[in-house]
């Protein structure tokens, strides 16, 4: 499996396949399916300043390619976790990375700053692209100036591994990882859910309560791809490829388009295997191939 063992900057993965934010919970609640120490990494839910409820339902639905959520960032605070979540998961034999997210730059900066803190947390995931929440969120990475703006602010607190996840909401996703690329980010996830909406015609409203929310699955890994291969010609800092990612294959792809390393996210509810089996059919691919590492295709698109 060494063919697939890669380094991110300072962040060693045993191989490329993480999991998204919001997908996996912290981790326990797939280890009965599978050895999930077996994936190179796994990003907990997002992590705020203080405990917040989410938004209110209704705010999940299927749509025929995926599933559009408005959760909102529903989580007990940066506190909580450090208390009680942090020493059940420490010792996993993976890269536990937080994804940190706020309302305003104090809020990020708090949350890096305790995060840091964390001996056995060896990188946070800065979330300034969720698309469901009122304040922050997706408003810091719809602007070059405030995506900047921010990542520096917590460049300045924060001492290991700095990913920041990008919106495709956005005119020029290139122009947005260039600005956190100066502003000190170490890699770059993307991307986070595409704006969308969905409406129930017999009932005429919308069905979510947010109205508008974050569409994933399969539908978006086009875009997804998309984002890669264009911010990778771009910028000289790693990508983390996401969106869409149901096997194997849709992975080799993003590699192909200039990822590092990939998540798996919205996949994760359907087949809670899904990551062992993705980092197996990576490996069968390269086998097939006669490819010696993962790296050997990456960005030939």
């Amino acid at each position: 499996m060494d063919r697939l063992r890669i380094s991110i900057g300072n962040l060693n993965l045993k191989n490329p396949v993480m999991t998204a934010s919001g997908t996996f919970g912290f981790g326990e609640e797939y280890s009965d399916f599978f050895d999930i120490q077996a994936l190179g990494a796994i990003i907990v839910k997002g992590t705020t300043g203080n405990k917040r409820e989410g938004n209110p339902s209704p705010r999940m639905c299927e749509t025929p390619m995926g599933m559009i959520n408005a959760v909102g960032l529903q989580n007990k605070g940066v506190d909580y976790f450090c208390n009680s979540i942090y020493n059940r998961i420490k010792d996993y034999d993976t890269n536990i990375i937080v994804n940190v997210s706020g309302s305003d730059i104090e809020e990020y900066v708090t949350v890096a700053e305790k995060i840091n803190e964390l001996e056995k947390i060896p990188a946070i995931e800065l979330n300034i692209s969720c698309p469901n929440v009122k304040k922050g969120g997706m408003g810091f990475g719809t602007d070059p100036n405030m995506a900047f703006e921010v990542v520096n602010n917590v460049r300045r607190v924060y001492s290991k591994h700095l990913i920041v996840k990008l919106t495709p909401n956005v005119t020029s996703i290139v122009d947005i990882a260039k600005a956190v690329e100066d502003a000190g980010a170490d890699s770059l996830s993307m991307i986070n859910t595409v704006l969308a909406m969905a409406i129930d015609a017999e009932k005429r409203k919308a069905l979510l309560s947010t109205i508008t929310a974050g569409l994933s699955g399969p539908a978006i890994k086009p875009i997804g791809l998309r984002c890669v291969y264009q911010t990778y010609k771009a910028v000289k800092i790693p990508i983390i490829g996401l969106g869409g990612i149901t096997n194997a294959t849709d992975a080799i792809e993003y590699i192909l388009a200039g990822a590092s390393a990939i998540q798996i996210g919205t996949q994760n509810f359907i087949n809670p295997r899904i990551g062992q089996e993705v980092i197996n059919g990576m490996n069968e691919y390269l086998e097939r191939h006669k490819i010696n590492h993962i790296w050997d295709i990456r960005g030939v698109i």
